[in-house]
């Protein structure tokens, strides 16, 4: 057992031979680690975290978001990792492990179907602003552009002005008239809304389909396509740079950002504590959604990814390095964003509060107009749009395989395995449908509901189910044992106790933070009707209602007189629950003798007969000896 631990934990030893050819395995496991670490760091870590942190404190903030990180973030990342490593099998076949609550796997897959929809319109802007900065000068830089409004007032000034005026004051008399606007609209969001989105004036008023917008979403939707053409195979590969570039841009801007001026001041207003705020219920619970949104959680992603590794695979060791890197990618994230917005205010001559921003207004708006005044601005900007596309596809891997392993692994059939392609492009196809809408005029509502709704509550109910079922329901004691037989080596105290105790109160305590602190949706000035909130609702209930439906139907359908018989039979672990592959179901999982009898393989040949543990009857010797005869 110790050897095989080693052969399948440690990356650059040789390859096991147990890989499972039905469903393939990941090359190496540092692909497995890449990929994660791909899917964990997205465009949160950039656009949402460094305003969370100056937002509730800033250095302040880190105490409870490293709380949170140990106490909730690496054990339920380990968690599903062992979890969906130990079955070998996607977010619907994971739950053999008690069949009644199969519907957290489908609410799961609703919730990356909503995730995967919108999040690829997201990519699909930035590739859009990536095309748009392949010119001399970027677009949003002036305001004498046909859709520029009266209102509109510039960093820069622009060439007209210049000529008008003498060169070495005209910066500042623009300066100047922007502090003095009561209410200034940058060239950046006036491109962004009148350009880019030309948005209508109400969630309902759709208006026409943004042909660029689409053409850039079918452009998305075809690479990530590509790049999942043969599944892990493929992307495996292709995370190699899809996971490490980003670093390298982050590390560019990060060293062009801290040269410029006013740049400490940004970074001095992102970490500057403010130690009063951690008594604040708010910080924390920000806190404790940012770690528990980041890492992925619930989406069933997790669960997927780590069903390719091999069965002995140290997985412990990959939760820490992969949550650990996510955090610090979000704090380092900060320092660029936040150099960038220094220099910014430095040159209007305002608070660096007035133009932090989150979401798209960071991403579309605000970043890119601190990136107009830097020399070589398309640059700076062709590197910063290419950053989010690579952090956006990191996450969408993931997020159609686990949908397209879920299909997969549910119908089984050997033709369906040997199409998965097939499914691949059919699911792309689909989620290429899906998001037609969002490229409309009112597009960014219906964006901004589903990030909001879709994917919020939703994953903390799914996530607190998934830890009552397997620590409560199939029991703990049952699940160490697993993965004790996994690992080689029982899970550490501190992580038996956070799965049954500690992460479940955390969880709970999210839910009813959320609840709390629920605000009905706004964009900008634009108050979202009750209609739609009403469908945001629905979007949000529509993964957790799974739950108890597929519960009922399970409980129905099971053998039993009584209610009671069939609950009980319904929650028993399926006889199919364990290891995928005979060499690794020893112990309880090792087949009785008459089940060899009826179901006896061919040996293959220099097959090792040697079976491990102490609980195999003495009736299974007989089998093999006859086998061998």
């Amino acid at each position: 057992m110790e050897s095989n631990v080693k052969n399948g934990a440690v990356p650059g030893e040789p390859a096991k031979k147990d890989e499972n050819s039905r469903r393939g395995n990941w090359g190496n496991q540092i692909e497995f680690v890449l990929t994660s670490v791909g899917y964990a760091v997205g465009l949160g870590n950039v656009w949402r975290f460094p305003y969370l942190c100056y937002r509730n404190g800033g250095g302040a903030f880190m105490l409870p978001y490293f709380i949170m990180l140990v106490f909730c973030g690496i054990p339920l990342f380990f968690l599903e990792l062992s979890f969906g490593q130990f079955a070998s099998q996607g977010c619907l076949g994971v739950w053999k492990i008690s069949p009644m609550f199969k519907g957290v796997g489908y609410g799961m897959m609703v919730v990356s179907t909503y995730i995967g929809i919108y999040y690829n319109v997201v990519i699909c802007i930035a590739f859009y602003y990536f095309f748009m900065s392949m010119t001399k000068l970027l677009p949003w830089t002036y305001c004498n552009n046909p859709w520029n409004t009266p209102d509109c007032s510039g960093v820069v000034s622009s060439p007209l002005n210049a000529t008008l005026a003498n060169a070495t004051t005209s910066l500042v008399a623009g300066v100047t008239e922007v502090v003095n606007r009561t209410k200034r609209t940058s060239p950046s969001e006036e491109y962004w809304k009148h350009y880019v989105l030309n948005i209508s004036d109400d969630i309902g008023n759709f208006g026409e389909v943004r042909m660029p917008i689409l053409g850039c979403l079918a452009i998305s939707w075809f690479v990530v396509f590509l790049c999942l053409i043969r599944g892990v195979k493929s992307s495996g590969k292709v995370v190699y740079f899809t996971a490490t570039f980003p670093y390298v841009v982050l590390t560019i801007l990060f060293i062009r950002g801290i040269t410029l001026d006013g740049a400490i001041n940004g970074i001095k207003y992102y970490l500057t504590p403010q130690w009063q705020k951690v008594l604040d219920a708010k910080v924390w619970g920000d806190a404790a959604s940012q770690i528990f949104y980041s890492l992925g959680c619930a989406w069933g992603g997790l669960i997927t990814m780590a069903s390719y590794n091999k069965f002995h695979n140290n997985c412990f060791r990959d939760s820490i390095i992969i949550s650990i890197t996510n955090c610090a990618t979000s704090v380092y994230a900060g320092f660029v964003i936040f150099s960038i917005l220094g220099f910014m205010a430095h040159n209007l001559n305002v608070p660096v509060s007035e133009v932090a921003d989150h979401g798209p207004g960071l991403a579309f708006v605000a970043y890119p107009e601190a990136l107009t005044l830097l020399p070589i601005s398309p640059l700076w900007s062709l590197l910063f749009f290419f950053m989010l596309i690579l952090l956006g596809l990191g996450t969408q891997f993931c997020l159609l395989e686990t949908l397209v392993t879920a299909i997969v692994d549910e119908i089984g059939t050997d033709w369906i395995i040997r199409n998965k392609t097939v499914v691949t492009l059919s699911v792309a196809i689909v989620g290429f449908l899906l998001g037609v809408p969002l490229t409309t005029q009112a597009g960014i509502y219906w964006l901004l509901l589903m990030d909001n709704y879709a994917a919020s509550f939703s994953l903390v109910i799914i996530s607190c189910i998934m830890c009552i079922c397997v620590m409560y329901v199939y029991g703990h004691r049952n699940y160490f044992k697993d993965v004790e037989m996994m690992l080689g080596f029982p899970p550490p105290l501190f992580f038996k106790v956070c799965w049954r105790f500690i992460s479940p109160v955390i969880i709970s305590f999210i839910l009813i933070f959320t609840v709390i602190q629920y605000k009905p949706i706004t964009y900008n000035d634009y108050v979202y009707p009750g209609w739609s909130l009403a469908i945001g609702f629905c979007m949000a209930m529509s993964s957790v209602i799974c739950i108890p439906i597929y519960a009922l139907y399970k409980i129905s359908r099971s053998p039993g007189a009584t209610f009671r018989e069939r609950l009980k039979h319904a929650c028993r672990a399926h006889p199919k629950w364990g290891p995928a592959l005979q060499e690794h179901r020893t112990g309880r999982y090792a087949p009785m003798a008459s089940e060899d009898t009826v179901e006896a393989r061919p040996l293959k040949e220099k097959e090792d007969l040697t079976i491990q543990g102490s609980n195999v009857c003495a009736r299974g010797w007989v089998v093999n000896l006859l086998r061998i005869i």
